[in-house]
């Protein structure tokens, strides 16, 4: 693929010119997800430093000149719903808003901790980007601790906006466990209970608002 001027010094074009091609080249289903899904929503304060992309396949990552690619293995992915999006050279399979969500919670270390996921989810909150009934659905997908997690941070980012977020659809979801979880799934099995999510609070989050 030829590089254009204003990439030059890349060495690559960026990984959405490219990234629905490769995928089908490879012969594997995909999404972008994470903090590139939420560039793409409008809701990453900053671009990532990978491009992230998940997938059922177990596939390495891959650099192309500064353009790097980190490939996420979920046995799930194509269940997931996406949405397909633009790019300058054809289109490419986006975690919707609310997988979004999901993904950096279920695994905050890929979106820069619990404080940057409170981030994101705000922006999205903030911006009319998520729907409840959607995220209900989509955390079907997901273990039930994920969904109590994703709840307590929404509820906890609408009051800070002091802004509403229907999220009794996932309150059904998440009722479904008895057993508290911890907010920080690596912190210690302590803190204030949250009774609407059977969570414990383990962790101070401070989203950048």
């Amino acid at each position: 693929m030829p590089v254009p001027s204003e990439y030059r010094s890349w060495r690559s074009v960026p990984a959405s010119h490219f990234i629905d091609p490769l995928m089908r080249q490879l012969g594997h289903p995909y999404y972008v997800g994470f903090l590139s899904a939420a560039e793409v929503h409008g809701a990453a304060h900053q671009r990532p430093q990978v491009f992230q992309v998940v997938t059922p396949a177990r596939l390495q990552g891959r650099a192309f000149g500064r353009v790097r690619i980190e490939f996420i293995t979920e046995a799930r992915a194509a269940t997931r719903p996406t949405a397909t999006v633009n790019t300058p050279t054809g289109t490419m399979q986006v975690a919707i808003p609310e997988v979004t969500v999901l993904d950096l919670v279920a695994a905050p270390e890929r979106g820069g901790g619990l404080s940057n996921v409170a981030t994101v989810a705000a922006e999205l909150v903030g911006e009319g980007r998520l729907d409840g009934q959607a995220l209900a659905i989509a955390a079907g997908t997901y273990p039930i601790a994920v969904a109590q997690r994703t709840g307590w941070l929404l509820d906890h980012v609408a009051r800070m906006l002091a802004t509403s977020f229907d999220t009794g659809p996932l309150a059904e979801r998440a009722g479904e466990r008895a057993e508290p979880t911890p907010l920080a799934a690596s912190g210690r099995r302590a803190g204030t209970l949250d009774g609407r999510w059977n969570v414990l609070v383990n962790t101070a989050i401070e989203p950048d608002l």
